[in-house]
This record gives C-alpha cells, structure tokens and sequence, in this order.
C-alpha cells in the first residue's frame, strides 16, 4: 500500500472507531454488568455490541480480509493470512466497568507481519489516535465523523530528557518482573494507566519507555504498534526482535514486549 492509502484508512478506521465508541457510552450510561470468560477476564455487552458494529464496517471497507477480533476469536487458524485485521472493540474492560475512563477501542491491519495501519479512540476521553504511514491525533466525540487529516495533528516521539527515562505501566498488570526490568534503566519518572493508551503517550511525545512482561494478545498490541512506529517509536519482543503478528503456534498470543519512544537502550 502507498503512503496516502495507508493514511486514508487510518481515517476510515478512526471513523468506524468513533461509531463503537458511541455504541459504549450509551451501553456505560445503563446498569454496566459483566460476565466473566474461561480465562476470567470481564466481558460486557458494550464489548460484544461494538464488535458487532466493527466486524460489519470492517466487511464493508475491505472485503475478504479476515476479520480477528477478541470475543468471537476461534483458534482455528494454521497459518496466518498474508493480510488481516486485529479488534479489541473494548479494549480496558476492566476500566470501563470500574468507572475509569482509560478504556480504548483498537482497529489494525496486519501485512506480512506488521502492523500497517491502526486507531486507538478512547471515547470517554474524546482522544483519537490514527496512523498509517504518519501518526496523527484528534479530539472528538464519540460517534463524531473525522472527515480529513488536515482535522488532525501530527505527532511524534521524543528523545529521552536528560534528567532521565519517563516510563509508563499498567495500571493493572505491574507486577515484580517489570519493576525489576525498570531497574536496569536510568528511569526519572514512572506513572501508569490503562488500555492501549500507553502506546499513545509514548507516540505523541509524553513518554518514553513501556515494558510488559506479562503476556498480551496480538489485539491489544497491534493499533498502537502501528501508531508508535508510525511516530517514531518501535515495539520489540522480549528477545530483542521486534514483534511479530500472526503468531498461529502461540494462538495470537504475545510472550512479552517493550515499547520505545526512540532505539532501545538493551
């Protein structure tokens, strides 16, 4: 894909994003009640109900490209299509249901491997995140139409201050492993949050640094991948390659990563 196409569906997803978002704050302005999956993470229906509005937009804009999405997953692929798109259409349950407002909606195209194209929208926040060939940033509200890119700003990384690294992690999953990975690095500042917006602080110049030890699935990580890549950034697994998609042996799985506003320093 060319450089414009990349970007002009970044904007086609921050669109269909923006719908989903919608469809969650009218599901969190009711009685918010989750259920809970095999592996004991929540599920509500704002999650199902915002898949079901991005499986059918996603059909309608890229006909045929396998559609890979958290709540109707089945791990029945042997090899990983050349192309396909990964959703977490609610990404940060955990946060939606506790009342925070760090809960994101992910949309990203895959192509050999990577990540291409990505949105992160957190709908609560009114924060949009796009990214082609460039990372881009909007403020709008939930189910708002973002008609150009000339709507937006352009973001990207930046190099570690020199009182030292600006590090983020989980709210959720800080565990030991990570602070003692932390520990090897000359980091000043450490704050945490949720979702996939770890991923944006980094691309728009506010952090610079976010390990995770712990795994993640391949819909968490992919939209704001695309993202960090696009503004400068890189997304390296824990053996120092970088991340991959289409993992069929591990289900889609990822084993760890870290996050890199610049060149990882090990």
């Amino acid at each position: 894909m060319h450089q414009n196409e990349r970007n002009e569906l970044a904007l086609e997803f921050a669109n269909i994003a923006s719908q989903a978002g919608r469809l969650i704050m009218e599901s969190r302005n009711s009685d918010v009640k989750a259920n809970f999956k095999s592996d004991g993470s929540p599920v509500t229906a704002a999650d199902l109900q915002a898949e079901k509005l991005i499986r059918a937009r996603l059909s309608e804009l890229i006909p045929g490209v396998a559609i890979i999405a958290e709540e109707s997953f089945e791990d029945s692929y042997a090899t990983a299509p050349e192309r396909f798109l990964l959703v977490d259409p609610l990404d940060g349950t955990r946060e939606f249901v506790s009342g925070s407002d760090e809960f994101t909606v992910n949309i990203a195209l895959i192509a050999d491997g990577e990540p291409v194209v990505g949105t992160i929208f957190a709908p609560a926040l009114g924060h949009l995140y796009l990214a082609g060939a460039t990372a881009f940033r909007a403020d709008i509200q939930p189910g708002e139409a973002l008609q150009q890119l000339a709507a937006t700003d352009i973001i990207n990384t930046t190099a570690i201050p020199g009182a030292g690294m600006r590090a983020i992690g989980s709210r959720s999953h800080m565990d030991v492993e990570t602070q003692r990975w932390l520990r090897r690095l000359p980091v000043a500042e450490l704050r945490s949050a949720g979702s996939s917006l770890k991923f944006c602080l980094i691309a728009r110049g506010d952090a610079d640094v976010y390990p995770r030890m712990a795994p993640t699935m391949e819909w968490d990580t992919a939209a704001g991948h695309a993202i960090l890549t696009a503004a400068g950034g890189c997304v390296m697994s824990l053996n120092g390659e970088p991340l991959r998609y289409g993992k069929t042996d591990r289900g889609f799985k990822n084993a760890g990563f870290v996050a890199w506003g610049r060149k990882p320093l090990h």
